[in-house]
């Protein structure tokens, strides 16, 4: 495939997708109200559209009272609100067998793991098993499990951490390497669906085929709910934790779907206490909203942008973009990314750059971006993209970046 093709491809996309978009980034009040500002953050959180707003308000103005403890009409309504998120949830998931599964409330995809790391997880490790942990991932990937790993040594049960290996020039997984690496001992796996730095997909079919039929699954999905089609049918996962944040509802939400097929039942220790009902509110009609946009176009527009964005910055000396460099091209033939694009100025501090671009009015993120200690070692500029990013933000962006340069 040329690359006038792949790039035609892109601005039909643009071009077919235009005016849907324009219509979803005006149902975000705080975009319609600062159009001076551009926010390119949204892998750290996203923004909220007015009906996310607005179940918020009809939820504390109408119903609101604590979930499972009163037998009034708005303490049952508010139970009966969080139980429907659960099916609301594994329904938005393509849950292959929700009878079975199991949703748990979280403040978010953090929590989520270390609460499968702290509950869940010394139920089935045994002293010699081993665990694959993806040390160049995000922290809250990283750290629940080495926290498991020590918590069970306290007990005498020894595991073996085996560090995820990676492809170095792409940041995805070297997926041949990992099925040299493990064995029958191999237990359980912790990966990423999207990487937060890197912006690509990490291939979870070919972790499966790697790791055999019976390790155990667990993928943080942060940056891939509510941004791409997420389907545990096709997904052969057991674990998939999201933060609520970074899929348009509340921060302090977030949830963790257990398949329920492999090791023992998920169940969260501990007294549960009141689950953050605002929070649950906000979730489903987060959800709600995503469904109705079509989580396939926003895939659509937001790997487009990027395509933009990478195709631009490439032909720009200045600038070193991080992660695969076969996908830079517009023409490449590897998956685009999934609207994240990380770069750095070879003469301009990070962190100045990040300064610079928001005297221009531009958000976005510059620093390390939480990754573990085999990630980048250097500071670097995030632009992260969603379905209410425009063209002409990324065009505009471009412009400065190339007068940067």
């Amino acid at each position: 495939m040329t690359a006038s093709r792949t790039r035609a491809q892109s601005a039909a996309v643009i071009g077919e997708l235009r005016e849907w978009q324009r219509a979803l980034r005006d149902q975000f009040p705080i975009l319609t109200g600062h159009p001076q500002l551009s926010y390119l953050d949204s892998a750290a959180t996203a923004q909220k559209p007015q009906a996310v707003l607005d179940a918020i308000q009809t939820y504390l103005t109408t119903t609101n009272a604590n979930a499972g403890r009163g037998t009034y009409p708005w303490a049952n309504t508010t139970t009966a609100l969080v139980e429907q998120t659960r099916d609301r949830v594994k329904g938005f998931l393509d849950d292959p067998a929700p009878e079975r599964s199991a949703v748990h409330f979280t403040s978010g995809a953090t929590e989520g793991l270390r609460t499968i790391a702290r509950d869940w997880l010394p139920q089935l490790l045994a002293d010699g098993d081993e665990i694959v942990v993806p040390l160049a991932d995000h922290q809250a990937n990283i750290s629940p499990w080495l926290e498991a790993r020590q918590q069970l040594a306290r007990q005498g049960v020894h595991v073996r951490v085996l560090p995820m290996p990676y492809q170095r020039a792409s940041g995805d997984y070297d997926h041949t390497a990992l099925a040299d690496l493990a064995g029958p001992r191999t237990r359980f796996v912790a990966a990423t669906h999207v990487h937060h730095v890197y912006g690509g997909d990490m291939n979870l079919h070919r972790i499966r085929r790697a790791v055999g039929p019976h390790a155990v699954i667990c993928l943080d999905a942060a940056q891939s709910v509510g941004h791409l089609p997420v389907s545990a049918a096709q997904l052969d996962v057991d674990f998939l934790v999201f933060s609520g944040h970074k899929a348009m509802a509340l921060p302090g939400s977030g949830a963790v779907w257990a398949r329920q097929a492999r090791g023992p039942a998920f169940t969260p220790g501990g007294w549960p206490g009141t689950p953050n009902t605002v929070g649950i509110a906000s979730l489903a009609a987060a959800l709600d909203w995503l469904e109705a946009a079509g989580t396939d176009r926003i895939e659509q527009w937001t790997v487009a942008l990027a395509a933009r964005l990478t195709d631009g910055l490439r032909h720009l000396d200045a600038y070193e973009i991080l992660g695969c460099r076969t996908s830079l091209a517009a023409g490449s033939p590897v998956q685009q990314r999934q609207g994240i694009v990380t770069f750095r100025h070879r003469d301009i501090d990070s962190g100045d750059l990040g300064f610079i671009l928001f005297s221009h009015g531009f958000m976005v993120r510059s620093d390390s971006h939480c990754q573990g200690e085999a990630g980048e070692r250097d500071g670097s500029v995030r632009v992260s993209l969603h379905v209410y990013t425009s063209v002409e933000e990324v065009d505009r962006l471009l412009s400065v970046l190339t007068s940067l340069g």
